[in-house]
């Protein structure tokens, strides 16, 4: 790791030219970093190769589940677990019973893909019931044991017996959930990238900005292959801002999600470079495009297996497949600007993840565009308070260095090096990949101001 070094948040205040609540006192760069980017609203550290990105955060198969508990505690798991994202697909049935109560239950009924039940017993007790379980069961039903016995001889046993998972208290409902995805990955298809989803909180706020230049940070600097894809079907800047016209993009893979496949993926992408392609939107007015949530879920999947990253530049506009698209990817990144109207939508858009995604991580929030010359804003201090969290980022008004960069169809780190908010994109890049940020030589985020 590079060596840390201070400096005085004195220079912070001065090239913002506002007043801060920032103690005197030299700084940290790696604390200061930290403050930044927000302690709580970072992902957990993640592989970046595609051999190395966990499977077990796929999207769980259109499957039946049965779950036979004892404890209510238990029954309250899986309740949370059929609620996660990861699960949408499936069909989750909670009785409370047990083991006895499964036995019973599929005596007259066809069993469901997966079965889950809670047991108390162990020995030979357990195995006489669970070979009984066995009898009125479908031929390729998945049976997951919950036990209270943590022995890994009873493990071994239950293995040889063809059970498909035995879990030991306690269980958070992701361990549940990746249990269960295991148990469905496809061996023929066992990688998914992760989706990061950007949105705006108002138009005009930034966000299709954010979503590029952290896509080319992630290829470039973290070198992870990514995908880009405008879903501003007819609005979209991303062939712009990449100086890119092609012929062929979203729109094309949308109106055919079932011919989509890795060779007609191939021909639909832009290359911006080695490790960087787009999907662009076609940013024409001569059709409505009314296109089926399926559409999108399809197309979507199809390209999670074929990079380990995918960058969603959603449009702010608010249907059925935004919303869904928007509560099912991996990481959500809202970017907001410091007037009422943004935070009024950031703080909706907020709330409506946080609810729908107990599991997950909360969104994260970008501070875009504060200190614009003679604009009333709303002090960032204020802004997090009627928020209730942290922004992971807050960039300064930088209009040459972003204008010209749009100009030319450039991404910020081609156009200049020295600008801080470059390089505090760079550092938000490699925290949604789990990789470190270098820390610098001269004074870090300089630019990337916070108001008392």
């Amino acid at each position: 790791m590079s060596e840390a070094y201070s400096f005085d948040a004195d220079d912070i205040l001065e090239a913002a030219d506002i007043e801060s609540d920032i103690p005197d006192g030299p700084f940290d760069a790696d604390d200061y970093a930290d403050d930044l980017m927000g302690e709580d609203a970072g992902p957990r550290a993640r592989p970046s190769r595609e051999q190395d990105v966990a499977p077990t955060d796929q999207p769980v198969p259109r499957i039946s589940i049965h779950a036979f508990c004892e404890l209510a505690e238990t029954a309250d798991l899986v309740t949370k677990a059929a609620g996660d994202r990861r699960l949408a697909r499936a069909h989750v049935t909670v009785d409370m019973g047990g083991l006895s109560a499964a036995i019973e239950t599929f005596h007259d009924t066809s069993t469901p893909n997966l079965v889950i039940v809670e047991t108390g017993m162990r020995g030979q007790s357990l195995f006489k019931q669970l070979e009984h379980l066995a009898s009125v069961c479908d031929a390729g039903t998945h049976v997951i044991v919950i036990g209270a016995a943590n022995d890994i001889a009873l493990y071994r046993e239950l293995m040889r017996r063809g059970v498909s998972e035995y879990l030991v208290p306690p269980i958070d409902p992701v361990q549940l959930i990746r249990t269960i995805g295991g148990i469905y990955l496809d061996p023929e298809q066992p990688f998914a990238g992760r989706t990061l989803a950007f949105i705006g909180a108002k138009g005009g706020a930034g966000s299709s900005t954010i979503a590029h230049n952290i896509g080319w940070f992630i290829a470039e600097n973290a070198e992870c292959d990514t995908t880009i894809v405008d879903l501003d079907l007819p609005f979209g800047t991303a062939g712009l801002d990449f100086n890119q016209d092609p012929v062929q993009g979203i729109a094309d893979a949308l109106g055919q999600p079932d011919r989509v496949d890795d060779v007609l993926l191939d021909r639909l992408v832009a290359r911006c470079t080695e490790r960087l392609s787009l999907l662009s939107a076609p940013g024409t007015l001569d059709r409505e495009w009314e296109i089926d949530t399926g559409a999108f879920e399809t197309v979507l999947e199809v390209v999670r297996r074929s990079v380990p990253y995918v960058v969603l530049d959603l449009p702010h506009t608010w249907s059925r497949w935004v919303r869904e698209t928007l509560l099912s990817a991996d990481d959500v990144v809202v970017t907001a600007t410091p007037e009422l109207a943004s935070l009024r939508n950031a703080k909706n858009l907020f709330d409506l993840v946080r609810a729908h995604r107990p599991n997950d991580p909360p969104p994260q929030i970008v501070l875009n565009m504060v200190g614009v010359p003679k604009r009333p804003e709303i002090p960032v201090k204020d802004f997090c308070e009627a928020l209730g969290a942290e922004p992971c980022l807050v960039l300064p008004f930088e209009p040459t260095l972003f204008g010209e960069a749009a100009n030319n169809g450039q991404m910020l780190g081609e156009v200049s090096r020295d600008s801080r908010s470059i390089e505090g994109l760079e550092v938000l890049a490699r925290r949604l990949t789990g990789k470190d940020a270098p820390v610098q030589s001269k004074s870090l985020f300089k630019r990337l101001l916070r108001k008392g």
